[in-house]
């Protein structure tokens, strides 16, 4: 393994080879992890494939975002697993030993994510970059007690990173406090673009609904509590013009569609042992005609509008992150695929939208941690790390 210490099958089991980063700068002294879709000078870049791994060259230059910390100061600590081509939610890569969730550890890590959070919520490093296409740094996030940020949609760049399905791409990453995340941020991102100030909570019925059970809904309240607490009460609002099965089925389509665009000629051009779950959902994308992706992009662009006319320029949406705590590792793939389909309900707002999301550490169910989420405007990122930071405080929280 990278790290001898690596109880939870966060790093590749790959030699280490030398990443240089600069002595000081804003971010000595922080560790730093990267999903192995991140090109790092040195390293092949396997994208949880065996067989992408056997064929793949040394990358010859560092990715330029993960560039831009190594540059002010972090230490680069070696690549982490991610689910196969990063199109999975749970952590469950097929080809290798799955990461331990530090958090919960008879529980998944959540992926496509799965290495870098195992990395930083067993402190491993203090830092870990993912991505997240349909909820990789949302998901397993919530799932380990971490911050994750979606970021607005190409507002950081993914050059030197494998795309999954570009129009869903963001890059990301994992803290467990709340002022590395920020330190972080502010490199990557400088200003937002956001003017307006994020004064209005608001929030929708159905999704108060998907928590699985009793226990998730009430916590789920409870963790609204500390956020109305910090930035004033949530206004409900009327039903958008789309199901949540719309907006499920309309992600799913999207991102499937642009998945088999991007990999289906490699997956077709031999046999690539993809594991099950993978192996199904590129094959849907196959299924899927360019008449009836680009109904779906329509669709789309509609629900951007209606969302960012909810929000306007001042409004910040509450929600829960997921259904409620990781599920069960030993689960079966009938009970992961349910909790999926579910979970996607809730991350597939953020992705349609391209809209930032954060999920902040406040809740725990059956002693596994269970996120609460604030999604805002296009280009608001830096301000939901800072309204973040005032949620933590009002939950005494001390991320």
């Amino acid at each position: 393994m990278t790290s001898t210490s690596d109880r939870f099958n966060a790093f590749l089991d790959v030699p280490q080879v030398p990443v240089f980063s600069t002595e000081t700068g804003p971010l000595t002294g922080l560790r730093l992890a990267v999903k192995d879709i991140y090109d790092v000078a040195g390293y092949k870049t396997g994208c949880g494939n065996p067989g992408k791994a056997a064929i793949a060259e040394p990358a010859a230059r560092t990715g330029p975002a993960i560039q831009i910390l190594l540059d002010a100061g972090a230490r680069f600590v070696g690549k982490t697993q991610t689910d196969e081509l990063a199109f999975s939610l749970m952590g469950q890569n097929a080809h290798f030993p799955h990461p331990i969730n530090p958090a919960a550890p008879n529980r998944v890590t959540g992926g496509s994510s799965s290495g870098s959070a195992a990395a930083v919520a067993g402190k491993l490093v203090d830092v870990a970059i993912g991505s997240d296409t349909g909820g990789s740094i949302r998901a397993p996030a919530s799932f380990c007690g971490l911050i994750g940020l979606r970021t607005t949609h190409g507002l950081i760049s993914l050059d030197g990173a494998m795309k999954l399905a570009p129009s869903l791409d963001t890059f990301g990453w994992f803290a467990r406090d709340i002022d590395a995340y920020e330190n972080v941020a502010k490199l990557l991102i400088g200003e937002d673009a956001h003017r307006g100030q994020l004064t209005r909570l608001v929030a929708l019925d159905w999704l108060d609904s998907l928590p699985t059970g009793q226990g998730e809904a009430a916590e789920y309240q409870r963790m609204r509590r500390h956020a109305e607490a910090a930035l004033g009460p949530v206004a409900k609002t009327g039903p958008l013009s789309f199901s949540p099965d719309e907006l499920y089925w309309c992600f799913r389509k999207v991102q499937a569609y642009e998945a088999w665009q991007e990999h289906g000629a490699w997956i077709a051009s031999g046999d690539r042992g993809l594991g099950p779950g993978v192996k199904e959902r590129f094959e849907f994308g196959a299924t899927i005609s360019a008449s009836d992706y680009a109904a779906e992009i329509e669709r789309r662009d509609a629900f951007r509008r209606e969302l960012a006319a909810l929000l306007g320029a001042d409004g910040i949406l509450v929600l829960p992150t997921v259904p409620g705590a990781a599920p069960l590792a030993s689960g079966s793939h009938d009970e992961l695929l349910a909790y999926r389909e579910r979970a996607l309900m809730l991350l597939c707002l953020s992705g349609l939208s391209g809209f930032p999301q954060i999920t902040l550490p406040i809740g725990t169910v059956d002693d596994a941690p269970f996120g609460l989420s604030l999604l805002g405007p296009a280009g608001s990122d830096l301000a939901l790390i800072r309204l973040g930071r005032r949620v933590l405080d009002a939950a005494g929280t001390k991320g």
